[in-house]
């Protein structure tokens, strides 16, 4: 039992451009799609997670999804939007890149072999790496006119005169090498619709175009919008770079942060893109969010739901707690649960001041602790006066003149939070 899909995609805002008849083919029954994944890295990024909740969605709606890893076509470089060659990647990368994504994919797609609609993982590079190349121009290439070619958006750009770095004969055959992985996947595994970025529209109608030339068929083309953000910054990158999904690369906090600081202009619109939810659950989150936008009750529903799905239920509840420290209610307890690397994340550009271990060992007095031995505050005075005024904390409880501290109070046993007022804060490291 198929649902449709392209309704689906259209109320969610994306679907951006399908071929004719698209929607009347996948109600015919389960049909077979596939989405390229670039694997020049051995984790996606969150630029990556359209395509795949595309095939998520498809896979719901009953059809079987195709994720192929891009191994040959990796080794080229998609000309699309760039304005420079990739790096080329050596085999045992690849398949290092493959494995560690096809974990990540998992956690969207059922691999299971137990559905006829089980999601597969191919790589382009197996079928490619035994194909010469006088085979490949005399059964592929002879196909496909220059004239055509040269037509494309993605060539046009790269062709253009105020594009200095041109475009390489390596780059201009990569819509034919992808257009061939369609028409390989339409004879191998009967699979009749590729999806991606409106970007790689070009690329895919290539493939339409060789599944009809050469394999006297009907392949069928689908995109969805590139996303992008109300303030015209680019989506997914922080100052740091790629939003990934890996969590050594891209802790669990501050994935959470990312999408908890959107706007609600684009929380509005991310959280029909990134998220499970239905309309009815969206439409009326939206209308609650309006009612009380400071409460940004659409930023929290779209940072947990897709903070659970990517990583688990710990690691978002570890997040908020990690939130909660900086903007909400918290104690030395939720202090004392965070590793050290979330801890240095949450007081990234917070005054450090480093102290031996030793000083712990008799204890070490408030005046000291804020003044003598770290500059947190200008004197011995300031720190009485501040003291006195029940405005400085150790580890987010109030402390008076008389606190001593010692190796109880070490976070991680190596910080120590010191705090005036709500937002002056103080690291301590141990050394």
């Amino acid at each position: 039992m198929t649902t449709n899909f392209v309704k689906e995609l259209q109320w969610r805002g994306m679907l951006h451009d399908a071929m004719p008849g698209t929607e009347e083919h996948l109600l015919e029954g389960m049909q077979a799609a596939y989405v390229g994944i670039d694997p020049t890295a051995d984790s996606l990024h969150i630029g990556h997670l359209v395509g795949v909740m595309m095939l998520r969605h498809f896979q719901l709606a009953g059809h079987k999804p195709y994720a192929l890893i891009g191994g040959a076509t990796g080794m080229i470089g998609d000309p699309s939007g760039k304005s420079a060659e990739r790096n080329l990647l050596d085999e045992k990368t690849l398949r290092h890149n493959q494995n560690a994504l096809k974990e990540q994919l998992s956690r969207f797609l059922d691999f299971s072999g137990d559905g006829a609609n089980a999601a597969v993982l191919v790589n382009n590079y197996d079928w490619m790496k035994d194909f010469t190349f006088l085979e490949f121009i005399r059964d592929v290439g002879k196909h496909i006119t220059v004239n055509y070619m040269m037509s494309k958006d993605s060539v046009k750009k790269r062709l253009a005169a105020e594009d200095k770095v041109g475009m390489s004969f390596t780059e201009f055959t990569y819509q034919l090498v992808q257009g061939y992985d369609f028409l390989h996947l339409y004879r191998t595994h009967n699979c009749s619709l590729q999806m991606g970025g409106s970007d790689q529209w070009g690329n895919i109608t290539t493939g339409t175009e060789l599944i009809r030339r050469i394999g006297n068929g009907k392949g069928y083309a689908l995109t969805c919008p590139l996303i992008t953000k109300a303030d015209g910054t680019k989506f997914g990158k922080t100052e740091g770079g790629n939003v990934w999904l890996d969590a050594e690369r891209t802790s669990p906090y501050k994935f959470y942060q990312y999408w908890l600081n959107t706007s609600d202009e684009d929380a509005e619109k991310y959280i029909k893109i990134f998220t499970f939810l239905n309309q009815q659950e969206i439409e009326d989150l939206s209308t609650q969010h309006k009612e009380a936008p400071h409460l940004r009750l659409l930023q929290k529903r779209l940072a947990d739901e897709i903070t659970v799905m990517v990583h688990s239920q710990d690691d978002l509840d570890n997040a908020v707690r990690a939130s909660e420290i900086l903007f909400g209610r918290s104690t030395a307890s939720d202090l004392k649960v965070l590793n050290e690397k979330t801890f240095l994340e949450i007081f990234e550009g917070v005054p450090q001041a480093e102290i031996s271990r030793t000083e712990l060992d008799d204890g070490l007095d408030m005046i000291a602790a804020l003044a003598a031995k770290t500059n947190f505050l200008g004197s011995n005075g300031e720190a009485r006066r501040e003291l006195k005024q029940n405005s400085i904390s150790v580890n987010k409880e109030k402390v008076k003149e008389d606190y001593i501290i010692t190796k109880e109070d070490l976070i991680n046993d190596k910080f120590i939070l010191l705090q005036r007022g709500k937002k002056n804060y103080f690291v301590l490291v141990m050394k």
